[in-house]
């Protein structure tokens, strides 16, 4: 207080003594306020900013103000040292006024020893004569930015016109970072573009992705210390494909009869890009179509002569209706009337009619003509009278009309009753009238298990009575043949008869002859195993069982260098050694491969075909070995984890990575009455010994192809011809039996014996019929020989299951018959297939593939990866035990892959990988595309 009123009035003084005084305790003595001459307070023109301080550099802070005497900084509450400022004055030319500025520098020392609860702050206070006053506070930070992003963006695969989304978190820094996103190292500018925005919280949004906005995306934070570049996302926009309009059906392939025809699309509506889905479903349809043949007219009898006109001439005519033509056939060639002279020329003299000349004469030829033609009416009507009545006489001997059903979903063949003629030799008793108080079932089917059957079978034995057939006549005339009274036999009136006399052998043997020559079938020879042989060595081979679906893969360096080894691959087409236990089922031939002694260093895959239905979990299949003891063990379930053997289960086949040989086959447990067999049903027909006689066996076998190639050995050694491509036939195991009828055969062109036109098949039966073919047989007959087609359908069922129609439409002549191919592809050129012509990958994109994947790498983009794209998800852990997984996956993918026309499943799987691989980056599409073109050409395909 002394101090002010010493100083007061006196300015400079007072500056002085204050500095000084300042230098001791300048936070307590320094006034607020210094009382001087009247003016004006002060005026700051230039107050302190806010800094940062960058490193080690310190900072400036600076102030201006007028009219000012003296000018401090106060700091963190706290006066500066007077030493601290430098001060410049000068004049304010317009106003007069005297212009004070001060600054200070401030050390990154200094703001790390503050520990306040706020930011480093300093502010000026400036004095005039009138009083002081002080500027705005101004902060001092440290400016720092860490290195790492709090969040990196991260790479998206995404269909076009999809939204895109990428987020970055800058990493933390004093004053913030500001965000820039570069797209290929080329800054994104938001307001040149309105699909992309990038202010919400520096996240990056493409509204509606574009081919064009596939590319490496990068999130840049800089501020006045440094600048951070985080991780390149990858952002792949794709296209799926999508299938064009289908073309015009295409004209049926055949002029006349039954063919086929197609039309087709293409996945480019638009077509897959950048890893897109392809288009699901067939690029292809066929349909069959029936081209009606053309029939060419042909004439009429003539019809009677008319009455002679007063001209003295007669008429007759005749049309072309014998047929008439159809479907561009030809008309009838020659005349369609015809006249001539009533009476032989002595009607007409001088071209006038006699009655003017001599009447008499004329009268009696009137007389003539009218007698002539009543006698011949008379003729006419008895020979008519006559012919129906023999066909009445030569149609009646039967006492049942077989009728045919057109009804395709019932499947059942109907019968009509007659009254029971004495003589019938097809009746029991033909002068006993029927009991209709007596039940009784037909106990077996007329079915054949042993293509040598067939030959035992006569065609008089099937119409001759049987000791144990029983037939069941109830009051509305109801019969019903098979094993099961599920299926129930109709009977509806109908005028259609069957005639007499059929009494044809099927064969040369008469049915008393049967005995010793059944007892003699064991000595025939029969097949007992299909056997394919080949000598592989390092390089490794394919050794193919030809059409039978069966494959053997030894992989190249199973076997060690300058070794080689004769290889043996067969087929058990005898009695099944593997004895089903309980309700365990055989899917599978059993398949033996050796030499059993021989040992290789790498897996080799095992290929065998089956017949379940595996799109369901309603099957346990298992994989099972032969012992040398002739024992069956489980080696393990399909489901099952395991490192010894590996099992790929496909919808036909499975492919099975093996260590040992032996003799292996897949049996199947049902879990449930949903469990499915797949078979394979097909109708062969052949002409018997007797002409007029024509015999159709009905197939139904495992769905694998080694079951039906021994159906069609026997069949090419019987003679037989495949009337219609085969079915397939869902075969359920809810214990009802199967079905088989042959329904809608011409009348008055082709006839079958009574009671044989439905066979019943019980379920055991079909649900284990792998131990030989099973098959009906049924015997149709010709009226006249001048039949030489033949147009029926064959109706396959399960009782509460699938259906499958076979329609027959074949010419019995071997000349005018269709061939159906019995395989749609014949592998049998090349059995065994050595070096590396056997593969279809190269030697030298296998080794590139390996060296990228074998190295484990803990983002999981090693050979876990190779695997899951090529859809190899479980048992993971068999290839982590082997030393080069990736080759052990390329080798199940050969196996699996034998038959496919080209290498597009692994070039997309290569694709997809390579986005992230860039070892694999250079193997081209065009390489793929090649080797694919070598392995066929090398292989004849």
């Amino acid at each position: 207080k002394t101090l002010s009123d010493t100083c007061a009035g006196i300015s400079v003084l007072c500056s002085d003594v204050l500095f000084d005084f300042t230098g001791t305790d300048n936070s307590e003595v320094l006034p607020e306020s210094i009382p001087s001459a009247p003016g004006t307070l002060p005026h700051f023109i230039e107050e302190p900013d806010d800094a940062y301080i960058i490193k080690s550099n310190p900072i400036a802070l600076r102030c201006k103000a007028r009219p000012a005497m003296q000018i401090f900084f106060k700091c963190n509450g706290e006066w500066v040292h007077q030493n601290e400022h430098v001060s410049e004055e000068s004049l304010d030319e317009s106003s007069g006024l005297k212009v004070r500025e001060v600054f200070i520098n401030v050390t990154r020392q200094q703001v790390e020893d503050f520990h306040g609860p706020e930011d480093y702050w300093c502010q000026c206070v400036a004095w005039s004569h009138l009083g002081t006053s002080k500027s705005r506070k101004a902060s001092v930070r440290i400016a720092y930015l860490r290195k790492n992003f709090e969040q990196d963006p991260q790479g998206r695969e995404v269909p076009i016109e999809g939204m895109i989304v990428l987020h970055c978190r800058p990493p933390e820094g004093v004053p913030a970072a500001e965000v820039e996103w570069l797209k290929n190292e080329e800054p994104i500018d938001s307001e040149q573009d309105e699909n992309i925005d990038t202010r919400a919280d520096h996240n990056l949004i493409i509204r509606q992705a574009r081919l064009s906005d596939s590319g490496n995306y990068t999130c840049m934070a800089a501020n006045i210390v440094a600048k951070r570049r985080s991780l390149s996302a990858t952002v792949v926009v794709y296209v799926n494909g999508g299938w064009s309009s289908w073309t015009e059906w295409s004209a049926c392939n055949v002029r006349c009869g039954r063919g086929w025809q197609k039309r087709s699309r293409t996945c480019t509506n638009p077509a897959p890009l950048n890893g897109g889905a392809f288009c699901e479903g067939m690029s292809v349809q066929k349909i069959t179509c029936t081209s009606l043949c053309p029939v060419d007219g042909s004439w009429e009898v003539w019809s009677e002569w008319s009455v002679c006109s007063p001209e003295c001439e007669h008429l007759r005519i005749r049309e072309c209706t014998a047929p008439a033509p159809r479907n561009g056939g030809k008309f009838c060639e020659g005349l369609s009337q015809e006249s001539e002279n009533c009476t032989d020329g002595l009607c007409i003299l001088d071209k006038k009619p006699l009655h003017e000349i001599k009447p008499q004469s004329i009268e009696s030829a009137s007389d003539i003509a009218l007698y002539s033609g009543l006698g011949a009416a008379v003729v006419a009507v008895a020979v008519l009278v006559i012919g129906v009545t023999l066909y009445r006489r030569s149609q009646s001997d039967y006492g049942v009309d077989v009728i045919d059903s057109s009804a395709l979903t019932g499947g059942f063949q109907t019968f009509n009753f007659k009254t029971v003629r004495q003589g019938n030799s097809l009746l029991l008793n033909s002068a006993m009238q029927p009991d209709l108080t007596v039940s009784r079932t037909y106990s077996g089917p007329i079915c054949l298990q042993d293509p040598l059957d067939k030959e035992l079978m006569t065609e008089s034995s099937l119409f001759n009575p049987l000791s144990d057939i029983k037939v069941k006549v109830q009051s509305s005339f109801m019969v019903s043949l098979g094993v099961s009274e599920r299926a129930e036999y109709h009977g509806k009136n109908h005028s259609r008869t069957f005639p007499h006399g059929n009494n044809h052998s099927f064969s040369t043997m008469h049915p008393r002859n049967k005995t010793p020559y059944i007892q003699n079938l064991s000595s025939l020879p029969t097949r007992t195993e299909l056997r394919t042989t080949g000598v592989f060595g390092h390089l490794g081979g394919r050794l193919v069982m030809p059409n039978t679906g069966v494959s053997l893969l030894i992989p190249h360096g199973a076997i060690p260098e300058e070794n080689s080894w004769e290889i043996y691959m067969s087929i058990n087409q005898g009695e099944p050694s593997l004895q089903s236990d309980g309700s365990e089922v055989l899917l599978s031939p059993e398949v033996t491969c050796g030499p059993p002694d021989m040992i290789v260093t790498t897996p080799f895959a095992l290929t065998i075909p089956h017949c379940a239905d595996v799109s369901s979990e309603h099957w346990n299949i298992h994989l099972k070995k032969r012992t040398q003891q002739g024992k069956w063990e489980e080696v393990m379930s399909v489901e099952d984890e395991s490192t010894s053997c590996y099992c790929l289960l496909d919808p036909f086949a499975c492919h099975v990575l093996l260590d040992s040989f032996g003799t292996y086959a897949l049996t199947g447990e049902p879990i449930t009455d949903c469990a499915v067999k797949q078979l394979k049903v097909a109708v062969f027909g052949c002409m018997s010994c007797n002409s007029l006689d024509y015999n159709l066996r009905v197939y139904c076998v495992d769905n694998t192809p080694c079951a039906f190639q021994e159906v069609v050995s026997d069949e090419r050694h019987q003679g037989g011809q495949l009337l219609e491509e085969p079915k397939l036939l869902h075969f359920q195991g809810n214990t009802f039996s199967l079905q088989i009828s042959v329904l809608d055969i011409p009348p008055f062109l082709w006839r079958i014996k009574p009671f044989t036109a439905c066979q019943e098949v019980p379920f055991s039966r079909v649900w284990c019929s792998n131990r030989q073919p099973l098959h009906c047989a049924f015997s149709l007959e010709r009226y006249t020989p001048t039949t030489t087609q033949l147009s029926c359908k064959i109706c396959i069922r399960q009782l509460k299951g699938h259906e499958q129609i076979l329609q027959v439409q074949t010419s019995i002549l071997e000349s005018e018959r269709e061939a159906i191919t019995f395989f749609a592809q014949e592998d049998s050129t090349f059995p065994a297939q050595t070096g590396p012509k056997a593969f279809k990958i190269p030697y030298s994109i296998r080794q590139r593939i390996c060296a990228t994947f074998d190295t484990p790498n803990a983002k999981g983009k090693d050979w876990q990866m190779l695997a899951q794209k090529n859809s190899i998800n479980r048992n993971l852990s068999y290839f982590a035990t082997q030393s080069s997984p990736s080759a052990v996956i390329l080798n199940l993918w050969e196996a699996r892959h034998q038959h496919d026309g080209d290498l597009d499943s692994l070039a997309c799987a290569l694709e997809e990988i390579g986005r992230t691989h860039t070892k694999l980056s250079n193997i081209s599409e065009s390489q793929l595309d090649e080797a694919d073109f070598n392995y066929s050409r090398q292989n004849g395909l």
